[in-house]
């Protein structure tokens, strides 16, 4: 049903909501709260200054509007509460002041300092709350207010719109479960606290089983996906990793025996190599890239960054010198009188390794014979994109690497549509990074342990958190701390910055700068937190940590390290914080995922977006992990019995994945 059909809903606000991708009448149905607030009005104010209290007051005095900064004001004014005169202030409200006209009654919501008589609120209603109340409240964007959207989906729900059921007959019944119609009501008009638990454990169960059921028809259609006939030159393979400068370790050798035996057998590869920041993933996916050329088909890599891509070329061209072995980059900056080029010689099969990013799902780029995708980094890229050059080759077997440790028990039911190979230990000689918080006013230490590193030769990250400076919060920018750098250091350093809003060629030129080692000390933004690997860097400076997840922080760390040195990492931070302490405590990534997911939940563990592949409006892995282990269980069961046939949602669902594969 279109959005149209909505009382008040006009042209204006319909583009708001289609920024938060709700395109239709279902799409706002399906729109859920993130939280509530319970409102229960009273004229009292009680003297626990730590709760939230909605109080109703009479307006008694000329709202004033003071501007502490630039897009930061406060608004204050005296209020009547019962027999009680009290001070009311409110952040970031100016727009308020013509509506708190003198003997108005307003509720408030907020918190009370009985020794200072104040009450600072968080909201104000200008229609007095009278009785108990639930208020559904929503994620917004700039113009639309909650308010409003709540009056839409309360029409919504009005509407004679009829709802399909991803949960199957059988498991409704079984546990009981309101009806979808019914559970829509309870979450965005609830009456109690007990009709949200009600909706939302059967919403979350549906989330739950409609993912698993996903997960596990796409590994039962893939253990039955012929892969290419191959006979591999397995003596030639070893060769090649006897004549490698270092020794793998025990981890690498059975990850690269785990591909090996893919590669042999008829079922077409869908593995993960899922190893922590350093443990040496590319070499395994090099050692198979080669082994597939071996055997006389083509490799590709697809990265996500130019960066991390031409770091893999270069290091592929160093790796095979000497070997005939045609290696080619293909990126989206390049020229098109060279992308042409190259794009011929991989047709016509003179390429061996093609390395590159998104460019390599161009319709333009055709395979000779593609027997291998290697895809880095791979939850930064969705399904389709993954699918999309897969099915470039005829049966390509298919290898993903990810630096983004999470918890291994979750590892298994996340990614349980693929085989998992996992590189817990790191390569020899590599020593642990210290790791050491740090405060503002501790950072002169700070920058004498980084002259005495740039004094030994070694290279410096430092990584803020913004680009430009914020007016609203005390965050390092990169201009800022390039000035502050410069200062300190003087003639002392020579300093480069980076960042994602810079041209690929300017990022490509200070890069190399710093790999060559013209730059002490690079000064960027999250950008070099993936594979930028540069064995000379001996100490990361990260400013305020705390606004990092603890995988983006493991990852930015694992920058160093990188060699035999001593290497550092000092995290700057004003604020005490548990999580950054069990920085200091671990270099394990697979630890350190245990406890972002124990301490923060699902929401940053992967420090990016899922890219579609895990998004959730309800459901969280960690607090809902019992409910998805069930929903595994339930969905394994739906499948082996052959029920999901009689289903339309699902056969529909079957048909798309059968068509994507």
């Amino acid at each position: 049903m279109e959005l149209s059909a909505i009382k008040g809903l006009g042209e204006k606000n319909q583009k708001l909501l289609q920024q938060c991708n709700i395109f239709s009448v279902e799409d706002l149905l399906s729109y859920y709260p993130y939280r509530y607030d319970f409102l229960n009005p009273s004229s009292n104010l009680l003297k626990d200054e730590q709760m939230i209290q909605v109080v109703n007051v009479f307006v008694f005095s000329e709202a004033k509007v003071s501007y502490i900064r630039r897009n930061f004001n406060t608004l204050r004014f005296q209020a009547k509460a019962q027999d009680k005169m009290i001070q009311v202030s409110i952040f970031n409200r100016a727009f308020l002041k013509p509506n708190l006209t003198l003997g108005r009654e307003i509720t408030i919501i907020g918190k009370y300092n009985e020794k200072k008589n104040q009450f600072v609120a968080n909201d104000i209603k200008l229609n007095v709350v009278k009785e108990a109340k639930i208020t559904p409240v929503y994620h917004l964007v700039k113009g639309l207010k909650n308010v409003n959207l709540e009056q839409y989906i309360l029409d919504a729900l009005r509407k004679p719109i009829i709802l399909f059921d991803k949960i199957p007959v059988s498991y409704l019944e079984q546990y009981q479960f309101i009806s979808k119609t019914e559970a829509l009501q309870y979450l965005h008009k609830p009456r109690n606290a007990e009709e949200i638990k009600k909706a939302r454990l059967r919403f979350i169960y549906e989330e739950l089983f409609d993912f698993m059921f996903k997960i596990l028809y796409l590994k039962e259609n893939e253990s039955k996906a012929l892969g290419l006939q191959r006979t591999l030159d397995v003596s030639k393979v070893e060769e090649f990793i006897s004549s490698l400068p270092f020794s793998l370790t025990s981890d690498q050798v059975k990850a690269v025996h785990d591909g090996l035996s893919d590669l042999q057998s008829e079922k077409r590869m869908n593995r993960l190599v899922l190893g922590d920041v350093g443990s040496g993933k590319t070499i395994v996916a090099t050692i198979l890239m080669y082994a597939n050329v071996l055997s006389g088909y083509q490799s590709v890599m697809m990265a996500p960054t130019e960066i991390l891509a031409t770091q893999h070329y270069l290091s592929l061209l160093k790796l095979f010198e000497g070997y005939s072995i045609h290696i080619e980059l293909l990126v989206g900056s390049m020229k098109q009188s060279e992308k042409k080029k190259i794009l011929e010689r991989i047709q016509t099969g003179q390429v061996d390794f093609i390395i590159g990013t998104h460019a390599l799902l161009s319709d333009h780029v055709l395979f000779a014979n593609l027997g291998l995708v290697v895809t880095d980094e791979q939850h930064r890229f969705g399904v389709n994109q993954r699918k999309n050059l897969q099915n470039k080759g005829f049966r390509s077997d298919v290898l993903y690497l990810s630096a983004t440790p999470i918890p291994r028990t979750y590892a298994l039911t996340i990614y349980g549509d693929m085989d998992t190979s996992m590189i817990a230990v790191k390569p020899n000689g590599r020593k642990s990074i210290i790791t050491k918080l740090k405060k503002e006013s501790e950072l002169k230490e700070v920058l004498k342990e980084i002259y005495r590193e740039i004094k030994l030769g070694h290279q410096i990250y430092v990584v803020a958190p913004l680009i430009e400076e914020s007016d609203s919060d005390n965050l390092k920018d990169v201009n800022k701390l390039k000035e502050k750098f410069e200062l300190a250091f003087r003639e002392k350093a020579s300093i480069g910055i980076l960042h994602g809003k810079m041209k690929s060629n300017l990022k490509d030129e200070v890069m190399t700068s710093f790999e060559h080692g013209a730059l002490n000390i690079l000064i960027s933004t999250t950008v070099i937190e993936v594979g930028v690997d540069v064995k000379n860097a001996t100490m990361m400076i990260i400013f305020n940590a705390e606004r990092f997840g603890l995988a983006t922080l493991h990852q930015l760390r694992g920058r160093v390290g990188r060699n035999d040195l001593q290497s550092y990492c000092y995290l700057i931070s004003d604020q005490e914080s548990e999580r950054l302490k069990v920085l200091e405590e671990s270099n394990d990534g697979f630890y350190i995922s245990e406890k972002d997911f124990e301490l923060r939940g699902q929401g940053d563990l992967f420090g990016v977006s899922q890219s579609g592949d895990m998004t959730f409006s309800l459901a969280d892995l960690k607090r809902d992990y019992k409910i998805l282990l069930q929903a595994k269980k339930d969905a394994s069961l739906f499948i082996e019995s052959k029920e999901y046939l009689r289903n339309s949602y699902y056969l529909d669902l079957v048909k798309q994945i059968d068509f994507t594969n």
